[in-house]
């Protein structure tokens, strides 16, 4: 997935875009300070005059990540449907646009780190759980308007909804991983596509109170 960069004038900004390269590429446990400073081209002087540890790096990169990205999917063409069922397939397919080159190219930043830092490092846990929650949370209004067009369906929200195209998003990304092979994700983003579209044409009402 590229993403915008913070301009590359300060050693933070360079140790932060370091951490998102070196990171999906290596992930946490296997990224040290020292690979973060090559790849950043600072000293460790200037890293720890930043960063206390590696991990409130980690916490900074996952809120960098969220930034970035966050920017990335606020001006993408998905928006533009004026129907809102549209709007989600069109996510979708924006998503599916993204997926390319090997897996670090394509990857998420937060859902590699919190694998590892899930249980023993909850402030990382607890900043990618901020970004990939937070990314979820802006699909809400497109399914809640597509829910409502659809009639409103018993047993579906669209938060559930929302944190559901996350879970088929990023367990793709982990068989990718295990597969070394890109197709898993666009082929679980198709299934994904088609369950949507399916649920928000077809969806039953929801029963009237007797």
């Amino acid at each position: 997935m590229a993403i915008s960069r913070v301009p590359r004038g300060t050693a933070r900004a360079r140790l932060l875009d370091a951490a998102v390269a070196v990171i999906r590429r290596q992930g946490l446990a296997g990224t040290s300070v020292d690979d973060l400073c090559a790849a950043a081209g600072v000293t460790k002087g200037a890293f720890f005059h930043h960063f206390e540890s590696k991990e409130a790096l980690a916490v900074a990169a996952a809120e960098h990540w969220a930034t970035t990205t966050g920017a990335l999917f606020a001006q993408a063409p998905y928006h533009a449907p004026s129907d809102p069922r549209d709007r989600v397939l069109a996510y979708l397919d924006f998503r599916d646009a993204l997926i390319d080159g090997p897996p670090p190219e394509y990857t998420c930043l937060v859902g590699t780190m919190v694998q590892e830092a899930y249980a023993t490092q909850p402030h990382v846990r607890d900043a990618c759980a901020a970004s990939i929650f937070g990314h979820a949370a802006t699909l809400e209004h497109d399914l809640h308007e597509a829910l409502h067009a659809a009639g409103d369906p018993a047993d579906l929200s669209a938060e559930s909804l929302a944190r559901f195209t996350q879970v088929v998003l990023q367990g793709a990304f982990v068989l990718a991983k295990a597969a070394d092979d890109a197709s898993v994700v666009t082929e679980s983003i198709g299934h994904l596509r088609r369950y949507l579209d399916h649920v928000l044409a077809h969806a039953s009402p929801s029963p009237s109170p007797v």
